[in-house]
């Protein structure tokens, strides 16, 4: 059990990596470059005005056939098209950003290149943490993100967790929202289809992966998700059975699986979501009833069998409110972590706070690092031999 708690990321661990986040700036890496094509723009002008008059002396005399090797020599040294074409081709890694209507809208609205947020990634990790981000899974891994209190940052937590690993992983990344209380998970992220996993579930048809795509948006970092029923009734109404029929579907195109649960339970899919659980991330605010009720959840698993989770679970402690009241850290994370393996935390960020699509290019850097903190964290448990299932309960 000891062992369990040395991996421990609180915030301690944060300035580390907040510190790897400033050393990279990539806007300033490519002003050097900007200035060093910007330059040589006069020696082009001075280019062009030459070959005009070639150009002339060549359609002038019509009789120039008499000397055939100088027309000949004379086309192939101007050549004024090859000039154009370089300074036209530059923009082109911007305008390819469309790939997607809704993608390339979105950066359009923001004034970034598509590829952005993955080149900005790699210069802020170091090698050990891109390691530790990709270590290999056994199979596919299943992660149940819980919550007992609303509003405590749960669905941003899921989305910027999943984001990171789509975004630094090569596995196919999926978070399914599996709220029974209508929930938001499918507005965090460019909607580009009305489906919803009971759409998923009734697709008979399905036989690649091109099929499942079709019921799945997907963000800026290839974070898929899949949505809930817009309808309360029908939200409400998302069972056990359903749960398990939608996962076997997706386990067989994704390595990586995020559960968006309700508040509740009790409620019949979660029943299933715990079973098929290989992981729990419990997410919490730093206040004093939402420590409670993350304190209520584990003790609510560990009664109902589940102590395997919990002693391997993750508390998140999210500060998705400023200024807000909380216990201290290091009295939350000494209580918390005789019962669960690690505590960390998310600063709040004015993005995630607005509630609308999330987009880790527009993340701080200390909430950034956060995220990739967290994925370390829990890459380290899909390395580990797996569980056995706990489908039988």
């Amino acid at each position: 059990m000891t062992e369990n708690h040395e991996p421990t990321v609180v915030s301690q661990e944060r300035p580390a990596d907040a510190s790897a986040v400033d050393l990279a700036t990539p806007p300033a890496s490519y002003q050097p470059s900007v200035r060093k094509r910007v330059s040589p723009a006069p020696e082009a002008v001075v280019e062009t005005v030459e070959v005009e008059t070639v150009v002339e002396t060549i359609d002038a005399p019509a009789v120039a056939q008499s000397t055939p090797p100088e027309p000949r020599r004379e086309p192939d040294s101007p050549v004024p098209v090859t000039h154009p074409e370089p300074r036209q081709a530059m923009p082109a890694p911007v305008t390819s950003s469309g790939e997607d209507p809704f993608q390339a809208l979105y950066h359009r609205r923001l004034g970034r290149p598509f590829r952005r947020l993955r080149r900005q990634a790699q210069p802020i990790l170091s090698e050990t943490q891109l390691d530790r981000l990709n270590q290999p899974i056994q199979g596919d891994y299943l992660v149940a993100m819980l919550s007992l209190k609303g509003g405590v940052g749960k669905t941003t937590t899921t989305v910027g967790l999943g984001a990171t690993f789509a975004s630094l992983r090569g596995d196919r990344v999926i978070a399914v929202d599996a709220n029974p209380d209508l929930g938001t998970l499918g507005q965090r992220v460019p909607q580009q289809t009305d489906s919803t996993v009971r759409d998923l579930i009734a697709d008979r048809s399905i036989e690649r992966f091109s099929d499942v795509r079709a019921h799945t948006s997907q963000a800026r970092s290839r974070l898929e998700v899949l949505a809930s029923e817009r309808d309360p009734a029908m939200a409400e109404s998302f069972s056990d059975e359903e749960y398990r029929e939608a996962t076997t579907v997706l386990r067989r195109y994704y390595n990586i699986i995020l559960t968006d649960c309700g508040t509740g339970l009790s409620h019949s899919v979660m029943k299933g979501v715990l079973a098929l659980a290989d992981a729990v991330i419990l997410v919490t605010s730093p206040a004093l009833d939402g420590a409670r009720s993350a304190d209520a959840t584990l003790d609510w698993l560990q009664a109902h069998g589940y102590e395997d989770l919990v002693s391997n679970a993750i508390l998140v402690v999210s500060h998705s409110r400023p200024g807000s009241k909380q216990i201290a850290k290091g009295r939350l994370a000494g209580h918390f972590l005789t019962k669960c393996r690690a505590v960390h935390e998310i600063p709040y960020d004015n993005h995630l706070a607005e509630g609308g699509v999330v987009d880790l290019d527009r993340l701080q850097r200390s909430t950034y690092s956060a995220f990739v903190s967290l994925g370390m964290l829990v890459a380290d448990d899909m390395a580990r031999p797996r569980r056995t299932p706990q489908a039988a309960r």
